[in-house]
């Protein structure tokens, strides 16, 4: 979320940010916040000076009465009637102003920095890099949903009678082969300094507040109604919750913490996209990477963390790219974000495995996460996170690159991990 620091400190740079995002009515909404914030601010001015004015008369209501001037006494207690009483009105007034300027800042997305390209989709994203080793298949190579038929890995028809669409069911070698990605994920965290959470799939509606996903992706996400919780879509929820309204001490930054969770997503509207076998899921299993830092240090930590995406691209043998993704398709909470891209062969398309972002404080703001500088001073964290890795496009893109007459050949860094070299 914004602080109205932000917006008014600069109101201008923070109208073109939002533009550049494409968020409609900008101007509109800004100017919105802003007169909001003045209403605020106004009633609390005049709250504050009837305070002021009923403490100085009330000191002089018990002179009056020992003076015996009664009826003057009597129009003093009159008059701090009159003020309390319109107090009343005003706070009503200021906390409904607050209230309204609170859920108008939850609808505006992070403003992005000024290294983001301009443009409307992902049609106009940059690729900044492009890694990872040729593959040459044969004139008959499948594509990854008839492999896992073939070699009885998946089962997509089973996944439907239990659940629905959307919703695998891995089994033998598949089964196997995602345990390994999730072990070698996490272990290659560890080695880079991550520790490792294992943290509830299930949030509270504060959580999803507190990250961002609500009220923007509240139609995306699972919502048990009874209980008015929700479906993790990402462990970033509840891993950087963990530091809601705590404020640590500079010396703990930077925090890097990795968790692995099962996560959900309804996907609603991606309907006539190309959803077959792995491309597009309900559930599916991811390692994910969250860095709590200082805003001087929160560009090396997402480099750093690019670097460790693009790590574990090079071990698993795929061919990848790095995009900056442009104003147009940058996320509603992200200030900068670059997406990993796997190529299938098989497929012959670009197949998104990950999304590395630095929010700034935008969402430090929400979650009221702060750090105390050794001069006692607190300030506002930077947040980041980012996949290392979602399982079903790797996946996806392991099975097709690595299929020949014989079998589907595991890359050499996964094979400890799968206790097999071949698929066969």
């Amino acid at each position: 979320m914004l602080t109205i620091k932000q917006i008014t400190e600069d109101t201008d740079k923070v109208i073109r940010g939002l533009e550049k995002k494409h968020f409609a009515n900008a101007k509109e909404t800004i100017a919105q916040v802003l007169e909001l914030n003045n209403k605020r601010k106004s009633a609390q001015n005049q709250l504050d000076k009837n305070l002021a004015e009923v403490n100085a008369t009330s000191k002089t209501i018990g002179a009056l009465m020992k003076d015996g001037k009664k009826e003057e006494a009597e129009s003093a207690k009159a008059r701090v009637a009159e003020i309390k009483e319109a107090s009343k009105a005003l706070q009503l007034e200021m906390d409904k102003a607050a209230e309204d300027l609170q859920t108008l800042l939850y609808t505006i997305p992070n403003v992005p920095y000024e290294s983001v390209p301009e443009g409307n989709g992902a049609e106009d994203n940059v690729v900044e890099k492009m890694g990872g080793m040729e593959t040459e298949l044969p004139k008959d190579a499948l594509p990854h949903w008839e492999l896992a038929k073939k070699y009885d890995l998946i089962d997509f028809d089973l996944g439907v009678k239990i659940t629905g669409a959307g919703f695998p069911v891995y089994k033998g070698k598949g089964a196997r082969l995602q345990r390994a990605l999730i072990n070698f994920f996490l272990d290659e965290a560890r080695a880079a300094g991550y520790e490792e959470i294992m943290p509830p799939t299930v949030v509270n509606a504060a959580s999803g507040y507190g990250t961002g996903q609500l009220p923007d992706k509240e139609g995306q996400m699972y919502h048990c109604n009874l209980d008015d919780l929700y479906l993790i879509p990402t462990a970033e929820v509840p891993v950087t919750n963990i530091y809601r309204d705590v404020i640590l001490d500079e010396k703990q930054l930077p925090i890097k913490n990795c968790a692995y969770t099962q996560c959900f997503r309804r996907e609603a509207g991606s309907y006539g996209k190309d959803v077959r076998g792995l491309n597009r899921l309900h559930e599916f299993s991811k390692v994910e990477l969250v860095r709590i830092d200082k805003p001087e240090h929160s560009q090396q930590s997402h480099q750093e963390m690019l670097d460790h995406v693009e790590g574990l691209l090079k071990k698993l043998e795929l061919p990848y790219r790095i995009l900056r993704l442009c104003g147009g398709d940058i996320s509603f909470t992200a200030a900068l974000c670059f997406d990993f891209e796997v190529y299938s062969e098989a497929q012959k398309r670009w197949l998104e495995v990950s999304s590395v972002s630095n929010f700034d404080t935008y969402q430090a703001n929400r979650l009221k996460c702060r750090y105390r500088t050794a001069e006692k001073k607190t300030e506002l964290c930077h947040t980041l996170n980012g996949s290392a890795l979602a399982l079903p496009r790797i996946v996806a893109a392991l099975l097709e690159n690595n299929q020949t007459p014989e079998g589907i050949r595991i890359p050499k860094a996964l094979v400890p991990y799968c206790g097999f070299d071949m698929i066969d």
